[in-house]
């Protein structure tokens, strides 16, 4: 699974699953979330090689989008998707083993859902509320 999630709010902007990490699925899910949310500011991935490819950082440049790569061993550089991938673990895919790849990617879907409607600590509100009233704030 790889996912892009906006940092301000916990918002996940894009996601998918495949059987493997090739460059072209990530583009492809980089893709379509900047089709249905826009081009980001930033992006910041880790060190792997799809998101250190030509491909990838030239598609980035392309769309003026700055790019932020953590560290070697820095998994807190990117915290705020390490914490997704914890929660999504923890509290549904342990939970409700899938049979198919389908059945997978309807539950992380419902999942991604709920997880946008529930309140977060850190920022005091729901992720899709934190979003559209940051998108607000920049157009006033």
């Amino acid at each position: 699974m790889t996912a892009y999630i906006d940092v301000y709010s916990r918002k996940i902007m894009g996601w998918g699953i495949s059987n493997s990490m090739s460059k072209q699925w990530c583009m492809d899910v980089l893709e379509a979330g900047i089709a249905e949310n826009g081009v980001p500011e930033i992006i910041n991935s880790d060190q792997g090689s799809q998101y250190t490819s030509p491909s990838w950082t030239n598609y980035l440049e392309g769309k003026g989008i700055k790019i932020s790569i953590d560290g070697k061993g820095r998994a807190t550089d990117n915290i705020w998707i390490e914490r997704f991938w914890k929660t999504i673990k923890y509290n549904h895919i342990y939970l409700n083993p899938c049979d198919t790849g389908l059945e997978l990617y309807e539950g992380v879907q419902t999942y991604i859902e709920y997880y946008h409607q529930k309140k977060h600590q850190g920022i005091g509100m729901k992720p899709n509320e934190a979003y559209y009233k940051s998108l607000n704030q920049n157009a006033a």
